[in-house]
């Protein structure tokens, strides 16, 4: 008994050992000297292949007709919308009058925002045309064919047996490794050496966090990196934007104090680093917030600070209203494009429907995370341009790179009504085409 005690003793740190030296050899010495070994890349051109046979079958077992028009559901929308500007629709119905058939246009626009409006999309997860063996977006698809569910159950298998832990392991070692680190490098007296020493605890963390959850990220010209003392913006879709982007640079970020997981991670990298950290209460006072970034960018030794303008998480298919607070504080303007390839799994996070622990274990179950981020060349605001064109050209040139929809809406929308100033604009301009073809003047009424 006690000779097969020891054997199994043996045996178990033997096993050990071996997963140590594999952890150390394939995960953790690929992240401190950020190289790729080209797991990530064969794991995922896997996935797709399986993901390619996976619609293949789904086209044969579904009838033509019903793909169509799925296809034009998703592609679509609910309603086929008529974007005809108001002054066109308006200004060509009745020349030189007014006419009560332009409430009619008024009372169209409305039931097309009841069906379904361009913008409260935009807050939950994009459709896909193709089912990715996610029960997300599954429609009993994996009823389909009997080989279709034997590789639905094999990947469930793989990613809640195989994956989740291995990811879940990997995320506590991650976080552990930047609490200790960031504390000890906390002692270091303020200078080169723990400025240095801190960016790479920062990078290194961020590289392992990337890899927790089977990262590929393709980061394009490089050369147009943020520099010191200039300002990052970047399109948001969830709290991964941070991790994807210090994992090849490092940034000062400027956002809320929060609590939970994200607060002790947010604690730990403001031991070493140069953040800029507001409670609630002060984001609310803009001439503070606006302050302390300007004295920030002011010292070119200083990280080039991290700012997403948008204010909220969209979900990576359009670029919403950026707030015109980042862009009057003068600097250089950084712009980062961010897209993720939503066939793997959704990245954005819904925080009115998820709390971060659920959006965190989607994550983990996925099948990875897929993105590609474009560093586009920096901008400076021109003579006689105020901020709000200045923060919609940065928009545009991020929207254009991205492949995604502009849009001049305000992301606060999410949890809050639309502005009367909104509604206003749109009388002003209403009554501005009435002004214009004479009909207030002449008393003429169609």
């Amino acid at each position: 008994m006690e000779e097969n005690r020891e054997g199994h003793g043996l045996a178990e740190s033997k096993i050990l050992s071996i997963w140590m030296i594999l952890f150390v050899a394939l995960v953790l010495l690929p992240s401190m000297f950020r190289v790729s070994l080209g797991i990530s890349h064969f794991y995922v051109n896997i996935v797709i292949k399986i993901l390619e046979w996976a619609t293949l079958q789904i086209e044969e077992g579904v009838k033509k007709q019903k793909a169509l028009a799925l296809e034009n559901l998703i592609s679509t929308g609910i309603i086929q919308r008529d974007e005809t500007p108001m002054e066109e629709e308006i200004a060509g119905r009745c020349q030189g009058c007014f006419s009560l058939a332009d409430v009619m246009y008024f009372s169209k626009k409305g039931c097309e925002a009841v069906a379904e409006d361009e913008v409260t999309r935009r807050f939950s997860s994009e459709e896909l045309v193709s089912w990715n063996l996610l029960s997300r977006t599954n429609a009993n698809l994996h009823r389909v064919s009997w080989q279709l569910t034997v590789v639905w159950v094999i990947g469930i298998l793989i990613r809640y047996c195989l994956l989740l832990p291995f990811r879940v392991c990997l995320s506590v070692f991650s976080i552990l490794l930047l609490v200790l680190a960031s504390m000890v490098v906390g002692q270091f007296p303020n200078g080169r050496v723990k400025g240095w020493l801190s960016n790479q605890v920062q990078m290194i963390c961020a590289t392992l966090g990337v890899r927790c959850l089977s990262g590929l990220v393709h980061f394009h010209n490089r050369e147009n990196r943020p520099q010191q003392g200039g300002i990052c913006v970047a399109n948001h879709t969830s709290p991964l934007d941070v991790l994807i982007l210090v994992s090849d640079g490092c940034y000062s970020l400027v956002g809320q104090a929060h609590g939970g997981l994200i607060g002790l991670i947010q604690k730990s990298c403001m031991r070493t680093g140069q953040h800029v950290v507001f409670e609630r209460s002060e984001m609310k006072d803009r001439h503070l917030v606006r302050k302390k970034i300007r004295e920030h960018i002011a010292d070119k030794a200083k990280l080039p600070i991290l700012i997403f303008p948008e204010g909220t998480c969209i979900n990576n298919t359009s670029v919403m209203m950026f707030k015109k607070g980042s862009f009057e504080v003068g600097g250089t303007i950084h712009p980062v494009a961010i897209k993720y390839d939503p066939r793997f799994g959704d990245a954005f996070w819904n925080s009115t429907k998820h709390s971060m622990m659920t959006y965190t274990f989607n994550l983990l179950t996925s099948w990875a995370v897929v993105c590609n981020v474009w560093y586009l060349p920096p901008m400076v605001q021109e003579e006689e341009e105020d901020a709000v064109h200045f923060a919609n050209r940065v928009k545009a040139a991020i929207a254009a790179r991205g492949g995604m929809s502009v849009l001049p809406w305000d992301g606060g929308l999410k949890r809050k009504k639309v502005k009367e100033s909104f509604k206003e604009e749109q009388q002003k301009k209403y009554c501005q085409i009435v002004i214009e073809n004479g009909s207030v003047g002449n008393g003429n009424v169609c």
